[in-house]
């Protein structure tokens, strides 16, 4: 466990260890958690015509699956900021989770899936995720919340070259897209994902909120640095 606390703090400083983690075991109790208790409520459909007009396209399944990469590439980027800049987007991702539990509790959303009955690799593959992720927790969508988070993290950041802040934005862009394509998500959902990364983002930036999450996460920090060089 020593030894690979220590080799995590070679990637990031100490003080990034904690939201880092804390932002991906919350992510899964908020969805998981909200589909436990939710599941068998009833849904509502707000998928419009045009998202019913939208092709379904599997092979953007290479991007909706892909991102997960491209998430723990720039949550790690993020993760080695400023200090304050580290607490500052992780309290806006921790409170854009609780708003996501909220909507997934209160006002529970579905979709209607493609008919799939042809072979093929692709269609395998959507059939398969389709089994083991119930339409349900919608809106607003996680995988655009937080690939848009991605590129809103590392946005301006002087430390990573421009190129790479134009390809997250293009990244992002293309899991937006996949969502629709494969038919996980209807357009409200990526709306709603792209709206509240950018509210809870500011809200982390431009207000004295992040204290209490960085007032928290020092005690961890704390104990980690001990842990470490105990």
């Amino acid at each position: 466990m020593k030894t690979a606390l220590r080799i995590v703090t070679r990637m990031l400083p100490a003080y990034g260890v904690f939201p880092l983690v804390f932002s991906f075991i919350f992510n899964c109790l908020v969805y998981s958690g909200s589909r436990m208790i939710a599941g068998g409520w009833y849904h509502h459909n707000i998928e419009t015509e045009l998202d019913r007009s939208l092709p379904f396209v599997p092979q953007f399944l290479v991007v909706y699956f892909g991102c997960y990469l491209f998430w723990a590439v720039n949550y790690i980027l993020i993760a080695r900021q400023e200090r304050h800049r580290v607490y500052q987007f992780f309290a806006g991702d921790f409170l854009s989770r609780c708003i996501c539990l909220v909507f997934f509790l209160v006002y529970p959303t579905t979709n209607t899936r493609p008919v799939i009955t042809d072979a093929g690799l692709w269609n395998q593959a959507a059939l398969w995720l389709y089994s083991v992720d119930a339409a349900d927790n919608l809106f607003p969508s996680i995988h655009c919340l937080v690939s848009w988070f991605c590129y809103l993290g590392i946005r301006g950041n002087q430390k990573v070259p421009v190129w790479y802040q134009r390809v997250s934005m293009v990244i992002a862009v293309l899991v937006f897209v996949s969502t629709l394509l494969t038919k996980q998500h209807v357009i409200a959902d990526v709306a709603g994902g792209i709206v509240l990364a950018e509210l809870c983002f500011c809200i982390g930036r431009k207000t004295e909120l992040y204290r209490i999450y960085e007032k928290f996460g020092s005690r961890i920090e704390q104990k980690i640095l001990e842990f470490t060089e105990g």
